[in-house]
């Protein structure tokens, strides 16, 4: 009779006799998955099976914290008035919350609380609330105003314009409950001609939802 090799098990040739258990504990692993967290998962005897799973996530039963004071709010770099100051856009049209980042003349991040009381959830869809990507765009346009109605690059609310977006792609779905958080990057300047060309990226939880590139121009109108 052939003797078979197995890692949890072993036994002795020539006998039937109950398998001796090797005592060499086996090795830890850890799983991840895109956008969470990395859990552990710890490999253990029992008396009824060969292995046992046990998950330790983090944070979860060893912090005393409760939840809500568990995770920081996000910086304010502007807040809402500050915002108000800059863009022309008001209710119900100004879709940017707070600046969370600003590099003057480079870049910005904003965030959009979407919330059911939108205006737009009514009617996009009465049953399953989805912000509409064309609302998307123009929000991160607006992070886009914020870079280049700014000193450093010379624009103005009076003459300033949303001249056209290219290469949009909708990743996945945004819906009430929802932070957006968006990045809007210059990439290309002429000055002369008053046009801007921007990169943007917008995230919910740190997935990518949507992305593009924008042009912007400043003259008269």
């Amino acid at each position: 009779m052939a003797v078979t090799s197995n890692p949890l098990v072993s036994f002795t040739p020539g006998s039937l006799s109950q398998p001796r258990r090797l005592s060499q504990p086996l090795p830890s692993s850890s799983l991840s998955f895109p956008g969470s967290r990395s859990l552990s998962l710890k490999l253990t005897h029992r008396s009824n099976s060969a292995l046992g799973c046990s998950l330790n996530v983090p944070n979860s039963t060893d912090n005393d914290a409760p939840i809500e004071t568990r995770y920081p709010a996000f910086p304010t770099v502007m807040d809402i008035n500050q915002i108000r100051e800059i863009l022309p856009h008001r209710f119900p049209f100004l879709l940017v919350d707070r600046v969370i980042e600003y590099n003057p003349g480079v870049s910005a991040v904003a965030i959009k609380n979407v919330t059911i009381n939108d205006n737009f959830f009514p009617g996009h869809f009465p049953e399953r609330p989805i912000m509409p990507g064309v609302l998307m765009v123009e929000a991160m346009a607006q992070v886009g105003g914020l870079v280049m109605l700014q000193p450093e690059v010379g624009g103005s609310r009076e003459n300033f314009f949303f001249a056209g977006v290219d290469k949009v792609r909708f990743r996945k779905p945004v819906i009430a409950g929802d932070t957006l958080v968006m990045r809007m990057t210059l990439i290309k300047l002429q000055k002369r001609f008053g046009i801007a060309k921007m990169e943007g990226k917008a995230y919910v939880g740190g997935d990518l939802v949507c992305e593009g590139e924008f042009l912007m121009a400043t003259g008269s109108d």
